[in-house]
């Protein structure tokens, strides 16, 4: 699935929202679904704060081979992650890398020079027994 977005603070939980009902009908184990809702909240979030002039986004999301591949791709100016600065411990904005590190289990980050940047999470599926994603996902 793939949508272009406002950038604006209340389509984030709608494209959370419907990853996740998505993912919940394949029978995606809680504890990945709530790490792949965080990841996205998280990219989406710094879209929202970070990527002007551009004003909107967009986020596509694919699952194959037990593994669910996210991207979401800004037009604003771009940014180099290795030039973010680590927050100070304690405080309550600036850790939105750091929780999209420490949840995926492949983060890349491409800059598109003008064109804005993309962030590519992927994170493998563990699902349910007997769910439906397990034997599609099988075949």
């Amino acid at each position: 699935m793939a949508l272009r977005l406002p950038r604006d603070a209340a389509s984030v939980p709608l494209i959370r929202q419907m990853l996740d009902g998505t993912l919940r009908s394949l029978g995606v184990e809680p504890q990945v679904r709530d790490d792949i809702e965080l990841m996205l909240t998280e990219a989406c979030s710094n879209v929202i704060k970070h990527a002007s002039p551009s004003d909107d986004y967009t986020v596509s999301a694919s699952v194959h081979d037990h593994l669910c591949v996210i991207k979401v791709i800004d037009n604003g100016d771009g940014f180099d992650p290795r030039a973010v600065a680590e927050p100070e411990p304690g405080a309550e904005s600036g850790r939105g890398l750091q929780i999209m590190r420490a949840l995926a289990d492949d983060i890349r980050f491409t800059n598109r020079q003008e064109h804005g940047a993309v962030v590519c999470l992927e994170k493998r599926l563990r699902y349910a027994p007997g769910a439906a994603g397990q034997h599609l996902m099988a075949t």
